[in-house]
């Protein structure tokens, strides 16, 4: 099925649109699934793609797009496969960083792959959730940047908060996964801690399905209005990306050829340019979301889209949109 895939998404080629304006993807995967792993113990978006490694992420960084230095994001892969229960995460830190070693050998290009990473922990553990973080940063080489958490059901609870006050003690910030009815939840969060960097992915997942079917204009406004208030929380950032995901509703997966990168910004600008319009470009920054978004579209037409929604901002604006804000947000070097 990936060799499939591949040949589909050759159907929509694409030259790159202002290709030395530098990028750092603030966020995408890495996962290696074993062809005798069950299908259904694989997440969905992961089920045409097992493997995707640092040759595959270079494959699609070769486009053309100036892709200086990425972020991966945690995706539950590689745990360990014993010990306590609450460390097994650390052994996606630990294949993450071989691989981020791999690239930085500067055998393999010239993008820092990987160049920050965020984990996953359990900040259900309370304050005890402190000797989890601490070894993801051992294990990690220094580039351990901070935690997802995708239950936003919890982010009330005591226990949670108590894990989470952990964050800034260790200069982590905190990474959110969640739909566009529960960012209230994180409103209430990010005005408790407002000294930890938060950091909202996927705009806050606009739904396409299920209950929420053919309901775009009315989940458009509420996620407008949710949004907006949460813009009003100075700790708060948000990662433009994510719209290719089955959930979002555009089928785009679905196409006899995959979308263009015209067709896409002009499908997806309302939501990316709401969220620069209340954030600003500085607390704002595009994603890829690789490999899951590549279920719609290609690594280079995903980035010729982002250019084309922003080709009215300025050229400091861009640098942020692009570079900056996820340099500065995960506390990167600059290269």
């Amino acid at each position: 099925m990936a060799t499939q895939h591949k040949e589909w998404l050759r159907l929509t080629n694409e030259e790159p649109l202002e290709p030395d304006l530098p990028i750092c993807d603030s966020h995408h995967h890495l996962w290696d699934y074993p062809d005798s792993f069950p299908e259904n113990r694989i997440e969905l978006a992961a089920r045409p793609m097992r493997h995707y490694l640092l040759n595959h992420l270079l494959e699609d960084i070769a486009g053309g797009h100036n892709i200086v230095q990425t972020i991966f994001m945690e995706c539950g892969s590689m745990y360990k496969k014993d010990g306590p229960q609450e460390l097994r995460p650390i052994g996606e830190t630990e294949f993450v960083q071989g691989i981020a070693a791999q690239s930085w050998s500067g055998q393999y290009g010239n993008t820092a792959v990987a160049a920050g990473m965020i984990g996953w922990a359990d900040l259900m553990l309370g304050s005890e959730v402190a000797r989890v973080l601490e070894a993801h940063l051992a294990a990690s080489g220094s580039r351990f940047r901070g935690i997802r958490f995708r239950d936003a059901n919890l982010f009330s609870d005591p226990k949670l908060r108590q894990g989470f006050a952990l964050l800034r003690k260790y200069n982590l910030s905190f990474d959110s996964f969640l739909y566009y009815n529960q960012l209230p939840s994180l409103i209430d969060l990010a005005r408790a801690f407002p000294e930890t960097i938060i950091i909202l992915d996927h705009i806050g997942t606009p739904l396409d399905i299920g209950p929420n079917s053919n309901k775009r204009d009315l989940v458009f406004q509420e996620w407008k209005k949710n949004v907006k208030v949460l813009s009003t929380c100075p700790n708060v950032n948000v990662k433009l990306g994510g719209l290719g995901m089955p959930m979002s509703g555009f089928n785009w997966d679905k196409r006899a050829a995959p979308i263009n990168s015209i067709e896409m910004a002009e499908a997806v600008a309302p939501y990316y340019l709401w969220c620069i319009e209340q954030f600003g470009a500085r607390r704002c920054m595009f994603e890829s979301n690789f490999p899951v978004d590549k279920l719609a579209y290609s690594y280079t037409v995903v980035w010729n889209a982002f250019k084309r929604i922003v080709k009215g901002c300025s050229s400091e604006e861009k640098a942020s949109l692009f570079y900056d804000t996820a340099v500065r947000v995960y506390r990167l070097p600059r290269l």
